[in-house]
């Protein structure tokens, strides 16, 4: 089958082949014939070194499609059943799983750091979280497959398999944003307008949207965003519509000064959710005087606080309502041949979400 390698940590190009294998699904495992893959920043920070990845991989972890094989003892999965990928699947008996917190999970998605999904002639090739949805199949455990109905476009659930959970969960899981309530979300790529719909689907009275891209603010406000601003604006904005900042700010971008930032946007008493996935080596200081004398909480929100199982399915709904837009945050339509300038335009920061249709 035809899948996207990368190399070397760092890369600037995919090498796509077509002799690549999946690893046949073991007992409790499902393989999937995928028919969209979303192209997420996370994939960018994995390339470039900013999360942890063993290579040669494949990357991509945002997808859906169509199972066509189950291993033993997969007994409420067929074979043609329509599936979303889910990268962070719980395990359900570990001490996270337990206290209700399945997003804290770490069983499966560590087995991707340890456990090869491909095979490139004689190579052992990793899948990007357990999972390398820039590939044409894929492999993954019993619970990393949600079904769902057939009356969902590949694209659209895709979508929901990490950049719109992710957004809308921060929202709606973490922050538990109440009607009435301001809210500033600093970045609006696919995971920061996902964010926007969720505080407009809680009933947030403001929604400010923050990106450096001017050209993203219009978009913000056909989202939902009821203000829209580059950083250097924010402060002289914030007087005008609060007077003294948001009761949540979140950090979709998490690098040391955008997490300032949201700290500062906060009012005292406030919240700064964290819902970029930052890197290893960046540090942000606080004083002990702020952080007590402020009031303010920092939140994370690691994959929007999902419980896959649960949360997908509602998040269709809300889709099928016509209450969360999806298609619309589409921008670009892609094969696996366009990886290249699909990462470039995402280091950029030009684009909102690309979709790899396989």
């Amino acid at each position: 089958m035809r899948a996207a390698i990368l190399h070397s940590v760092g890369a600037d190009k995919f090498e796509i082949r077509d002799d690549v294998t999946v690893i046949p699904p073991a007992p409790g495992e499902v393989r999937i014939r995928l028919r969209a893959t979303g192209v997420c920043h996370s994939d960018l920070s994995a390339r470039d070194g900013g999360l942890p990845q063993p290579v040669p991989a494949v990357l991509g972890h945002e997808a859906a499609g169509d199972v066509v094989e189950v291993g033993d003892g997969v007994e409420d999965l067929a074979v043609g059943d329509r599936v979303i990928a889910n990268w962070l699947p719980a395990c359900g008996t570990c001490s996270s799983c337990v206290r209700g917190e399945p997003y804290l999970c770490m069983a499966h998605v560590m087995m991707g750091y340890v456990q090869p999904r491909f095979m490139l002639g004689d190579t052992p090739v990793f899948g990007m979280a357990g999972v390398g949805a820039f590939a044409e199949e894929i492999v993954v455990p019993r619970v990393g497959a949600v079904k769902i109905g057939d009356d969902v476009p590949y694209e659209v659930a895709a979508l929901v398999g990490c950049g719109v959970m992710t957004g809308v969960g921060a929202v709606i899981n973490t922050a538990r944003v109440r009607p009435g309530e301001t809210v500033v979300v600093i970045g609006c790529g696919g995971v920061g307008i996902a964010a926007i719909q969720g505080a407009r689907l809680s009933g947030a009275s403001t929604i400010v949207a923050v990106d450096t891209v001017e050209a993203k603010h219009d978009i913000a406000r056909r989202f939902g965003a009821t203000h829209a601003v580059t950083p250097d604006g924010l402060s002289d904005l914030t007087t005008e519509v609060t007077g003294e900042g948001y009761d949540w700010a979140f950090d979709v971008v998490a690098v040391p000064q955008t997490l300032r930032t949201a700290w500062s946007a906060a009012r005292r008493g406030g919240a700064v959710v964290v819902v970029g996935a930052g890197r290893v080596e960046h540090q942000v200081e606080f004083s002990p005087f702020e952080l007590l004398f402020e009031g303010k909480r920092i939140l994370s929100s690691l994959f929007g606080s999902a419980d896959a199982v649960r949360d997908f399915p509602r998040l269709l709904d809300l889709w099928r309502a016509g209450r969360l837009d999806l298609e619309g945050m589409i921008t670009h339509r892609l094969t696996l041949d366009d990886l290249d300038d699909a990462f470039g335009a995402l280091g950029r920061g030009d684009v909102i979400r690309q979709i790899v249709v396989h």
